[in-house]
């Protein structure tokens, strides 16, 4: 037990020595309440016998215990609700957090697929450029060719001698076609192919 402390108050004009664990300050404080009921009571009845003021100062006194009781009741559970909402906000909060870091993440690497996507249409649009580069030297050397051709053709028409060598020229020239036609059909097919993927990827990296 705590230290007990007696102290003289006086309540109603009468000095009574109250003893309790509390402090000085406490119990005159808590005396001075008692005194101020009863000096309320007697305000309202004043040819009452101390004895009944005391019982209607002490009804009052616990009428304002009571309603303090049922106060504090309703301000701990209007606490109580307050801690629960708080939390309900706390973890809306970091939902929204959580979700927002996702956002994030997903958009950093939106962005960085968009950014290789780009590097790989840039590469392919280079990769075209050197393909059509290719297509118009081989139509050059098909033209040169067909040109080389024509003119083997005048000379044969111009020379009738010599058959055996003038045939092996002409399949030699005809063996170049042949090599130039199977280079320019799969460079057409490359190209086909290139243009159609660099398609694909544009419509990709288009928003």
């Amino acid at each position: 037990m705590g230290e007990v402390n007696k102290v003289t108050v006086k309540i109603y004009g009468q000095e009574y020595i109250v003893s309790g664990e509390m402090s000085r300050e406490h119990i005159m404080r808590v005396a001075d309440y008692v005194d101020s009921k009863m000096h309320e009571v007697a305000a309202a009845l004043p040819n009452g016998s101390t004895s009944a003021l005391a019982v209607l100062a002490a009804v009052n006194a616990a009428d304002d215990y009571f309603s303090a009781a049922s106060m504090a009741a309703q301000l701990q559970s209007k606490s109580a609700q307050l801690e629960k909402d708080t939390q309900h906000y706390v973890e809306l909060w970091d939902e929204a957090k959580k979700n927002f870091l996702q956002y994030k993440q997903e958009a950093q690497s939106s962005l960085e697929q968009k950014d290789q996507l780009q590097k790989t249409v840039s590469e392919k649009i280079m990769e075209l450029t050197n393909l059509s580069n290719a297509y118009t030297e081989l139509e050059k050397k098909c033209a040169r060719l067909t040109a080389e051709n024509q003119e083997l053709e005048k000379k044969l028409a111009s020379q009738e001698g010599n058959s055996s060598e003038n045939s092996a020229l002409v399949k030699e020239l005809e063996a170049k076609c042949k090599d130039v036609e199977s280079s320019f059909f799969d460079l057409q097919m490359e190209n086909i192919q290139l243009k159609g993927e660099l398609d694909r990827l544009k419509k990709t990296v288009s928003p």
